[in-house]
């Protein structure tokens, strides 16, 4: 008897060390927030050298983190950059993967593996909220607003969602909140189009007058709380957000979560609007800044990003927090609503150093704002490492030690130790998309083969500049400008980016170029 008393003594005490040492592998995992801005670009913040608007906040993230000299969004525009960070694949992979109309289909696959299915199968619990835009339904048939909304977040992996379906100029102008919309009227049922006009509602065409912002034609479609948007939608009016409360609906929500996730390991992703056209900051934050709407709107987020730090902290968790802050692409001034971002711009340069913004191959249509956070386990410093968001799934894998499910097209490199300050080396090259064209970074150098290049300049202005030759080659840290084609000085190193980017974006690139110095040109 006393031996077996002793031997069952012995079996209680292994499993209680068991279950206390897989406890304490469960808690050293980290809570995991990533806080995505949009059209914020490298030279918005204070930490990056921005003017005309104070972010505290995001300087305090940086000061007490890694910031990033070269990370990168993976695209110049909304969809493909969140497509990427989500699945770990470049966007030009997936023909569907463009800036989509509010009504169009979910364009990822629901058995592939993303960042949240990963995490959730891991044991995390998994939270959307804010900023969509990857679709919703199915292709094969048309999607109804008013009842369950689905394939959406919730087969993608994320437990609990709030969000909008694209962005705040297009419509539907309502929040889903687990496939639903939220203070949805059943005798007032939505209805949306992009191709024809619906219904009798008041358009920016038909109806200025009651415009807070005028609009180009292309924003000038159903008004919905004094603002046109792209597209067109009947009912739904007691679901209508309200465009200067909608910073304070996603942030109270995050805290929400926040709050009922804290005992567990959670992920969430906290994907803001602002500084996304239309820009309608909360009357607290008019005039915050000397930039207008636009600094008004980028002063928001920022206090948003101090109230999440806030929460963490009050709650006891924000030392086993894993913060990483960036943006979806670089910045653009107007876009379609007269806020006048360009008049109050002064000396702001919302790129940086770099070259263009939103919708362009020049470098700042994807280096970005890149910062992370966590205070248990990275030491503040500044890093010159190539990282993208593409990189995160596979880096997080790593980071929570948990093996990476078969992906098939899977490009995320595992760059963790660059990401908590281990290593200064991250990727060696990087391939840069904008608007279904290509560019690809190594090194320092940057090459943007033969094609066109856009920029937003203005109120109905692009600035195109044609790619011709064997393409432009620049080198950024002499040249961050990219006003200097080296190309027919170094056309040993034009051959290896074309081999680079024939290997890695297959029929982005033209089989036709040749060293033949003859065929250069700028």
């Amino acid at each position: 008897m006393y031996l077996k008393s002793i031997l069952k003594h012995a079996f209680i005490t292994a499993l209680v060390t068991l279950f206390a040492a897989f406890t304490t592998q469960a808690d050293d995992r980290p809570n995991i927030i990533i806080i995505y801005a949009d059209d914020i670009g490298y030279g918005d913040f204070g930490c990056y050298g921005g003017t005309g608007v104070d972010t505290p906040a995001t300087d305090a993230l940086a000061e007490g983190g890694i910031r990033f000299l070269g990370g990168y969004a993976s695209a110049a525009t909304c969809t493909p950059s969140r497509y990427s960070l989500l699945t770990g694949q470049y966007a030009f992979r997936n023909q569907n993967a463009r800036i989509l109309p509010g009504n169009a289909p979910l364009i990822i696959d629901t058995e592939r593996p993303t960042i949240a299915s990963f995490l959730k199968d891991a044991g995390y619990n998994t939270a959307l909220i804010g900023k969509w835009h990857l679709g919703l339904g199915s292709a094969d048939e048309p999607l109804d607003w008013n009842g369950l909304i689905a394939p959406g977040p919730k087969e993608l992996g994320f437990e609990y969602s709030f969000h909008m379906a694209a962005t705040g100029d297009r419509v539907p102008s309502v929040y889903i909140e687990n496939g639903r919309i939220v203070d949805l009227d059943p005798n007032d049922p939505v209805e949306v189009s992009y191709r024809v006009p619906i219904g009798d509602e008041p358009t920016g065409v038909s109806h200025p007058e009651m415009l807070k912002q005028q609009a180009d034609l292309q924003h000038s479609g159903t008004i919905v709380n004094g603002i046109s948007r792209i597209g067109f939608m009947t009912g739904g009016h007691a679901a209508r957000f309200k465009d200067e409360e909608m910073g304070d609906d996603y942030l109270k929500k995050a805290i929400e979560y926040i709050e009922d996730n804290k005992d567990e390991p959670f992920f969430m992703f906290y994907a803001t609007h602002e500084n996304h056209v239309p820009r309608v900051p909360h009357p607290r934050f008019v005039g915050s800044s000397s930039l207008g709407l636009r600094g008004d709107a980028i002063s928001q987020f920022d206090w948003g990003v101090g109230k999440l730090v806030e929460t963490l902290e009050r709650l006891e968790i924000r030392d086993n927090t894993l913060i990483i802050l960036s943006s979806d692409n670089g910045p653009v001034l107007f876009d379609g609503y007269w806020d006048a971002a360009i008049e109050y711009n002064g000396d702001h340069n919302a790129a940086g150093p770099w070259r263009g913004g939103k919708y362009s191959r020049w470098e700042g249509g994807t280096r970005m704002p890149f910062i992370v956070n966590w205070p248990a386990k990275v030491k503040p410093g500044i890093s010159d490492a190539i990282v993208s968001q593409v990189d995160l799934f596979a880096s997080i894998a790593t980071i929570i030690d948990e093996d990476l499910p078969e992906i098939e097209g899977f490009d995320s490199e595992d760059v963790s130790d660059a990401l908590l300050g281990k290593s200064p080396h991250g990727r060696e090259y990087l391939v840069q998309e904008a608007l279904a064209q290509v560019a690809l970074r190594k090194g320092n150098w940057k090459y943007i083969p033969p094609g066109t290049v856009r920029v937003r300049g203005g109120i109905g202005k692009h600035h195109v500049t044609q790619v011709t030759g064997r393409g432009f080659l620049f080198h950024l840290s002499e040249d961050p400008g990219e006003t200097r084609n080296l190309a027919e000085d170094y056309p040993h190193i034009v051959d290896e980016m074309i081999e680079i980017l024939r290997k890695e974006a297959p029929g982005k690139i033209s089989d036709n170029l040749t060293s033949d110095d003859a065929q250069m040109g700028f």
